[in-house]
């Protein structure tokens, strides 16, 4: 019998207060694409860090190949055959792809006193040949799309001798062809004898790519299952101990008035890049509107300046008939819009504020919370209750701070305190974002139940399954552009990635076009 590539037994860490990882089990075969499965806050990228090197278990043994290893550092990892391919990539956008690839680890000439670039360039050339990545040693990765810089990161772990590849959340970014493509790169470096762990919160991700499932819940291993074994429903259940329902119901809806208007809407950001091109769309009473695209093509612009965090160049935004087009954010709530914002530890929470304070955000003029310009703290403590137990907010306790709160949870309070408003207006900016299944079903439910009171909702999502699922009409935006909307229920995620690759409409004759402005 072969030793697996990674064996991890009884690993147990501890930070203060919260055990992430308690006393886990995992072994991966050599070979093999695993995926680690789980909630948020459930102590998979912990355990990926501990074999990385990053941390120190308090209690366990790790194995490389059948070596005990003892990791101090991720360096020691590295000279193990262990390589981290992290969330966020780790780029410096002016070098080129070669450059980048090779630094730390130059080969040098001249006794080593000058980096040799050609002999860079060439052993870049020759490992992106061995694999079959398709990378231009000599372009900037400032110039390349995310796809290409993931395969630089994995290029950078291989060029370092990484037989064991950990990839935490690597579709997170891509397209729907992107996520093809790595799929195709899995199956080329487990061919050639790789072993690939990946983090993931996603059902369908694990299913497709993996060979084997890890799932932990609440830090501990309650599965290790093969791929095609199992269902969506009993991965699910595992990760959150529970039936889920997995496929949000949207009954047909009865659109009413206009309740947000945008038209000719052009955007400028802070280094003077035009970000928003003439932008036209409007949102009925009772319907959801989807705006689908790959990160950075303006969505985070539009959704400013709808929502008053930044003056639009041209073009005007009306809420319930108002022009609000100049006013404040403060101006925008008092109307009637609510504001789930993308990045919920950035500009939807103080991360070191308890939960009765970031209630109170947004509302601090509110009569009901401050009564003659004095804020009353227990009526503000009373409505954080309700919404942390109308939300099932975990610790339910309003004096804990934001930052003690998984993410899942942070997103929960953040979206129960905004729609603790009784808006008229909802914009849903990635409301998902980083949250697991369990909290997906949740959020998914309030979108639709507010689609049905008769609200209005905007909701921009990179995710394709949830913008497809819960809109009733879908944008694609594209470099600043609405190129094409589209009935979410006709049109095919294939043919929504080619538009979000910047495709031009005629090339997806299948779909039925739709005014943004119906």
């Amino acid at each position: 019998m072969t030793d697996a590539a990674v064996r991890m037994a009884g690993i147990t860490k501890r930070f203060p207060g919260v055990i992430a990882n308690d006393d886990v089990d995992l072994e991966v075969e050599r070979g093999e694409v695993h995926a680690l499965l789980g909630e948020n806050g459930a102590g998979k990228t912990t355990l990926m860090n501990v074999l990385y090197g990053l941390y120190q278990p308090n209690e366990g043994e790790v194995y490389v190949d059948g070596q005990r290893q003892d990791f101090d550092s991720p360096r020691d990892a590295i000279d193990a055959g262990i390589g981290m391919i992290h969330q966020h990539f780790m780029l410096i956008d002016p070098m080129t792809v070669a450059e980048n690839i090779v630094l730390g680890n130059e080969p040098r000439k001249w006794g080593g006193l000058v980096v040799d670039r050609e002999a860079s360039r060439e052993a870049v050339v020759e490992l992106s040949q061995r694999y079959g990545f398709d990378v231009d040693p000599d372009a900037r990765i400032e110039d390349v799309s995310v796809g290409v810089r993931q395969r630089v990161e994995i290029l950078k772990a291989l060029y370092r001798g990484a037989d064991v590849l950990i990839l935490d959340e690597p579709t997170a970014v891509l397209t729907p062809q992107e996520v093809r493509e790595l799929y195709g790169v899995f199956e080329e470096l487990t061919d050639r004898g790789k072993t690939i762990i990946f983090i993931t919160h996603k059902l369908g991700e694990a299913m497709h790519a993996a060979d084997s499932i890890t799932v932990l819940r609440d830090g501990k291993n309650v599965g290790q299952v093969e791929a095609d074994d199992t269902t969506r429903e009993e991965l699910a259940e595992l990760m959150v101990g529970r039936e889920v329902i997995l496929e949000a119901e949207k009954p047909p809806n009865d659109p009413g008035d206009v309740a947000l208007s945008v038209e000719d809407l052009s955007v400028v950001d802070d280094r003077g890049v035009e970000r928003v091109r003439g932008i036209d769309l409007v949102v009925r009473e009772g319907e959801i509107l989807g705006v689908a695209g790959v990160d950075g093509n303006g969505q985070s612009e539009l959704i400013e300046a709808i929502t008053g965090l930044r003056t639009p160049d041209g073009g005007t935004v009306e809420l319930n008939g108002e022009d609000v087009t100049e006013s404040p954010r403060r101006a925008r709530i008092d109307g009637g819009m609510a504001y789930i914002p993308e990045d919920r530890q950035e500009t939807g929470l103080v991360m070191e504020y308890d939960l009765v304070e970031n209630g109170l955000l947004g509302s601090q003029h509110d009569p009901a919370y401050a009564p003659g310009g004095r804020i009353d703290w227990p009526a503000t403590r009373e409505h954080v209750e309700d919404v942390i137990e109308s939300y099932d907010v975990r610790p339910p306790d309003p004096e804990a701070t934001a930052e003690s709160l998984s993410g899942g949870n942070q997103q929960k309070f953040v979206v129960g305190r905004e729609l603790s408003r009784d808006p008229s207006v909802v914009v849903a900016s990635h409301p998902t974002r980083g949250v697991d299944v369990g909290s997906i079903e949740f959020i998914h439910d309030q979108l639709l139940d507010l689609r049905a009171a008769g609200k209005a909702v905007l909701l921009v999502s990179s995710k394709l399954d949830e913008v497809q699922q819960l809109s009733d009409r879908l944008a694609v935006v594209y470099e600043g552009e609405f190129v094409a909307v589209v009935d979410p229920d006709r049109v095919t995620e294939e043919q929504l990635g080619l538009l979000m690759a910047g495709e031009e409409p005629g090339t997806v004759p299948e779909a039925e076009r739709l005014e943004v402005s119906r």
